[in-house]
């Protein structure tokens, strides 16, 4: 088994050709003590009906989200890599992505994504065991689904609500769970990624969020810089239909087999 080891803003993927695998298999590989470690697997198929190839995501737990930002970029570096193409089309399961590697095909690189649309939804007030009332939270929707808690956090917050938001019954798919801080510049976020759990970054989460506080009135719509654990990404509109942007980096890591 060939695979390549990628990382966008700390999240972290083995990147490899075809499928087939078994939610244990997905396990195995991702545990970080007795495989190779990463926060999922992501599986590139061939260029065929008009796209230059396309993009499964597999979570550590095994699970299969709709969509990954962080991911796509490492995918499409890993297509820029193969064929020397720059501007490319993905197939994903939340859609085709146009994606744009901006600075050639080295191992460090800055990718722009057209997310698509993505869209605020409503504010729910949840219970939640862990906390001491009923949280607010901003439900939004990046191709993947999302509860967007605003306000000052630390990390037991994170560590205390995170599962329990992102599991919550109310939620029959699960959610990502975002936890946001509006700066005067930027967002500062942390995510409880569904089938993952906390991450150093995710790519639909700081979509969301944006788009989250512009409807809100927290920030300004225009380009908005989401500072992650793993690093920062700018999001920005895209038309007048709800579309953005993403844009953040890319690495290579290593090669390897197994």
């Amino acid at each position: 088994m060939e695979f390549e080891k990628y990382q966008g803003t700390g999240n972290d993927f083995v990147v490899m050709d075809g499928d087939g695998f078994s939610d244990d298999d997905v396990r195995a590989l991702c545990d970080r003590h007795y495989g190779i470690g990463a926060d999922g697997i992501l599986f590139v198929g061939p260029a065929t009906g008009g796209v230059d190839g396309s993009m499964i995501v597999r979570n550590a737990d095994g699970s299969r989200p709709e969509m990954c930002g962080n991911g796509l970029r490492c995918v499409a570096l890993y297509i820029a890599r193969k064929t020397g193409k720059f501007s490319l089309q993905i197939a994903t399961d939340a859609g085709i992505k146009a994606c744009e590697v901006l600075d050639g095909t080295s191992a460090h690189n800055r990718v722009r994504i057209a997310m698509g649309r993505v869209v605020a939804l409503d504010t729910i007030h949840l219970p939640v065991p862990s906390a001491k009332s009923h949280v607010e939270l901003v439900l939004a929707d990046a191709g993947n689904p999302h509860a967007i808690r605003f306000g000052s956090w630390d990390e037991a917050l994170v560590e205390k609500m995170g599962l329990s938001i992102a599991t919550h019954s109310v939620f029959p798919r699960g959610t990502n769970a975002e936890f946001a801080d509006v700066q005067s510049d930027h967002i500062r976020l942390v995510v409880w990624e569904r089938g993952v759990g906390r991450t150093l970054a995710c790519g639909t989460g700081a979509c969301a969020t944006a788009v989250a506080a512009w409807e809100q009135g927290l920030a300004p719509r225009g380009p908005t810089e989401v500072r992650l654990p793993g690093g920062p990404l700018v999001i920005a509109p895209a038309g007048d239909a709800g579309e953005v942007t993403l844009e953040g980096g890319a690495v290579f890591v290593f090669r390897g087999s197994r």
